[in-house]
């Protein structure tokens, strides 16, 4: 029988919350899990990006194009009257990271983080929210039922210990960011793979000599989060060498 942990006690811990997440969701061990399920029960309110009213398109391109790959989205750190969150996500990353990016913000709540940090970053007046009309800031945002506030979703969501690049009525030079501290983000992007991807499967798929391509088909996540569970849970030398026997008897 396959140890349903992985072996160091830091990705032990993770795993056990994980499992948690997906006993919550009642999913099986090989069972693919929906993140935007978990999403009702956390309280979540995806926002489709096009919604977001008061953008200029000169930001939305930039957001989309050139900086598409520099955000992934967040939550909003205040509620709406009815105790739901927004949620955005960036639909030039398409489903499989949409998801993990999801999955993490849930994880956030299951794991009952705050956003507890907020610092000035300077930065390049180059793009910003409205950026053809200065004094304006989009219509979706932290508190969206309170107009006069400033949105405070985070950049960067995916990738724990980045400083986030959201404007929340910074100077023209400068980012005023709201951001959980270093533990919880890591935390929550590790559960929330683990949750994805979980460690028993996984090993069992890895022993079978299953590609990390043909693995993210099967749990509906990208390639590169498979390989990030792989390498987390000391499984990249198991994997590479199942390949390579693989290969050679082919």
């Amino acid at each position: 029988m396959l140890n349903p942990l992985p072996p160091s006690e830091k990705r032990k811990q993770f795993e056990l919350r994980a499992l948690g997440l997906r006993d919550f969701a009642g999913v099986a061990a090989e069972q693919p899990l929906d993140p935007f399920a978990l999403a009702q029960f956390a309280k979540l309110l995806v926002v489709d990006f096009d919604s977001i009213e008061g953008l200029s398109s000169e930001s939305r391109a930039h957001l989309l194009g050139d900086a598409a790959n520099e955000w992934s989205g967040g939550a909003c750190s205040r509620p709406l009257p009815n105790g739901w969150r927004l949620v955005i996500l960036n639909p030039a990353h398409g489903k499989q990271r949409n998801r993990a990016t999801l999955m993490e913000e849930v994880a956030h709540v299951f794991l009952g983080h705050q956003p507890n940090r907020l610092a000035v970053i300077s930065r390049k007046p180059t793009v910003r929210e409205g950026a053809q009309n200065p004094g304006r800031n989009p219509t979706v945002r932290e508190g969206a039922q309170n107009p006069g506030r400033n949105p405070t979703v985070r950049e960067g969501a995916h990738n724990p210990g980045r400083n986030p690049t959201v404007r929340e009525g910074a100077a023209p030079n400068q980012t005023l960011a709201r951001d959980y501290n270093h533990d919880d983000e890591e935390a929550a992007y590790a559960v929330g793979a683990a949750a994805l991807v979980p460690y028993e499967a996984l090993r069992r798929f890895v022993t079978q000599g299953r590609r990390a391509s043909d693995i993210a088909r099967h749990f509906r996540v990208s390639r590169q989060l498979v390989e990030y569970r792989i390498k987390v849970t000391h499984l990249w030398k198991e994997y590479k060498g199942a390949s390579t026997s693989l290969a050679e008897q082919v």
